[in-house]
């Protein structure tokens, strides 16, 4: 497995380092716990950072309380650690703080071997509180745009699409294919990993719900499931008749055309005109030829499909800003 660095990385160390730091100077005790918090808060994006800095805090405030009720009212035993978490931990799975349960232990253990209640000893735990997840959340406000990986997901999907129609294009016409079929595979991994990314970067965002490239790679998605229905109809496929090299231009112009600007409407009245063009040729004159030319207006009923898909795809902000709109 290669060696690697990341963002998220240099941030956990950066931001231990200054809580641990920032809380040794203010000389406050059980220092290395605030270090603790910020690794516990600093995740893959900011909304989960702050849900778990959120459930953090709040399990480490209901901490405090249980202890000073517990160890001031029962005494500061062993058995009364154990009795307090039967009530403490369903309280914080109540409040879904469930995160936030390891660190509070923590505040709870500080309190019991302090063996002595104190307004000195809430205050240091609550500032070591406030440091740990406060760097954390700080730290964790940077993110780094996503658009250069989102545009090279975009753009590996289109060259993946432009060699599958080719391939289909060429056994059109020829009936021969030497194709290892390594872009399917190759496209349905970079399908998942694509929308998996798109949403992620919606989670960077406090103030968008929604990713543009999420619905585009949602709109391949089923693109994508039409191809895999058509491969089969192509591939089965025993004799080449006019038909098939009709249509196998109108792939290759689709082909051509899997790029920015949103063309669907064309190829749509493109495919009604050839459909009509199919209809009034003369009627197969063997059973082999009646059974291509069904498998063909099949593949033309999915093409429809697939262009359709595209037309009622949304994309006024793509158009505006990065025009991802291909057909």
């Amino acid at each position: 497995m290669k060696f690697r660095i990341g963002y998220r990385t240099i941030k956990t160390a950066l931001g231990t380092a200054i809580s641990i730091l920032l809380a040794q100077q203010l000389g406050l005790d059980n220092f290395a716990s605030a270090g603790i918090l910020t690794i516990l808060c600093i995740k893959v994006t900011k909304r989960k950072s702050v849900r778990a800095s959120w459930d953090r805090f709040l399990a480490c405030v209901l901490a405090m309380a249980f202890s000073s009720l517990f160890f001031e009212v029962i005494g500061y035993h062993p058995i009364v650690i154990g009795i307090m978490l039967l009530f403490f931990i369903p309280t914080v799975v109540m409040f879904k703080a469930n995160d936030g349960i390891v660190t509070s232990s923590v505040i709870i253990l500080h309190i019991y071997m302090a063996n002595n209640l104190s307004v000195n000893l809430f205050i240091n735990e609550l500032a070591v509180i406030i440091i740990g997840i406060g760097v954390a959340l700080i730290i964790n406000l940077y993110m780094p745009s996503a658009d250069n990986r989102l545009k090279h997901y975009q753009l590996k999907l289109e060259d993946n699409f432009k060699v599958i129609f080719s391939e289909m294009v060429k056994f059109l016409r020829t009936g021969e294919s030497d194709w290892s079929g390594q872009e399917i595979t190759g496209t349905a991994k970079l399908l998942e990993e694509a929308k998996s990314f798109a949403f992620r970067d919606v989670e960077n965002h406090f103030l968008r719900d929604e990713n543009d490239y999420f619905h585009y790679f949602k709109m391949r998605e089923k693109q994508f499931e039409i191809i895999e229905r058509v491969l089969p109809i192509v591939t089965s496929l025993t004799v080449t008749v006019p038909q098939g090299k009709m249509i196998a231009e109108f792939l290759e112009e689709l082909s051509n055309n899997i790029q920015p600007g949103n063309t669907a409407h064309i190829y749509l009245e493109k495919l009604k005109v050839m459909k009509k063009e199919f209809e009034e040729m003369a009627l197969p004159k063997t059973r082999e030829e009646f059974e291509v030319r069904a498998a063909l207006l099949q593949l033309v009923k999915e093409m429809n499909e697939y262009l359709i898909i595209k037309s009622s795809f949304k994309t006024s902000k793509l158009n505006k800003s990065r025009k991802l709109e291909a057909n």
